[in-house]
């Protein structure tokens, strides 16, 4: 009995999720290709994985077990793969990168423009994807490199800090005047627009900036993309933990005004398998990368919790 690689990794991204069509979005495939993958790794393994709830998909308890063990394979394959091309000599290939919903503000771009002028016989695929689907994605194989908002805490990757992202609360103009002499609790108790549990560092910041003073932000909306959240503040839903580079240009099209007491910053990492730090793949973007980032370092990995 064999199993597909492909479907495998369909497997765990659906496991991740706990939603098909999510899990479909983050492989970009379709949905019904998603459910194929599943039902044909359930059918080969003769075994249920999955119950169907209310308004998910929960692991059975073999899908459980088999979780961690698809995840190990799916590494090892990538490492398998790496020696193949080391075997080979050439560096040639196709790199999947993932990258914040605001790769713009990243020079992601032009560390790929370097990749090509060096390797012309290595493609690339820029991913936009929030950094805890960023972190799934390199374990899974989904991803070869990627570019992660947060704290360095999986042991299994090798990190490079690239920068400090800087954040600032903005609000619609309309609000200047509340917004502008607003103290912490006022603040606290404007609608708040935040993003969704899984993005760690605006978690992290939204705690240290309001939780630390026993404040409770009135939450109306949520999101899951940067650029969806600046829609909602320009319509006049709420106020946002904002990265400083938007909130500038927002003042100056004059549709934002800024708190001018709630500050925050968070680093921005580059991230790849330790397995995979001999990819000649790996290697060509880390190159690449040296360009554009020429202070390139790895940084040490923090222990989790």
């Amino acid at each position: 009995m064999q199993i597909d690689l492909v479907q495998l990794r369909t497997f765990v991204a659906v496991a991740e999720e706990q939603h098909l069509t999510r899990a479909a979005e983050r492989l970009h495939i379709s949905q019904s290709a998603a459910s194929a993958h599943v039902r044909a790794v359930e059918e080969r393994l003769d075994t249920q994985l999955f119950v169907r709830t209310n308004r998910s998909l929960e692991l059975t308890r073999a899908g459980q077990l088999l979780l961690d063990k698809a995840k190990i394979l799916l590494n090892e394959a990538a490492v398998f793969t790496s020696f193949a091309r080391e075997i080979r000599g050439k560096i040639e290939g196709h790199l999947v990168i993932g990258a914040s919903s605001e790769p713009a503000t990243t020079g992601i771009g032009e560390v790929i423009g370097a990749l090509r002028a060096k390797h012309p016989l290595i493609s690339a695929d820029l991913r936009a994807r929030p950094s805890a689907s960023t972190r799934q994605g390199l374990k899974t194989g989904e991803l070869d490199i990627g570019l992660i908002l947060g704290r360095p805490i999986d042991a299994g990757f090798t990190y490079y800090e690239l920068t400090k992202v800087q954040f600032r609360v903005a609000g619609p103009a309309a609000w200047k005047d509340r917004i502008e002499t607003a103290n912490w609790a006022e603040l606290a108790s404007l609608p708040w627009i935040t993003t969704t549990d899984s993005s760690i560092a605006y978690t992290a910041m939204l705690k240290d900036l309001f939780e630390a003073r026993g404040l409770e932000l009135n939450i109306v909306a949520t999101f899951d993309n940067a650029a969806v959240g600046r829609a909602m503040l320009e319509a006049g839903v709420g106020v946002m933990l904002m990265r400083e580079v938007h909130v500038n240009q927002g003042i100056e099209q004059g549709t934002m005004a800024v708190s001018p007491i709630a500050h925050a910053q968070f680093q921005l990492f580059m991230a790849h398998l330790t397995s995979r730090r001999n990819d000649p793949l790996i290697r060509a973007f880390l190159e690449a990368a040296t360009d554009v980032w020429p202070d390139l370092r790895v940084t040490p990995t923090l222990v989790a919790g």
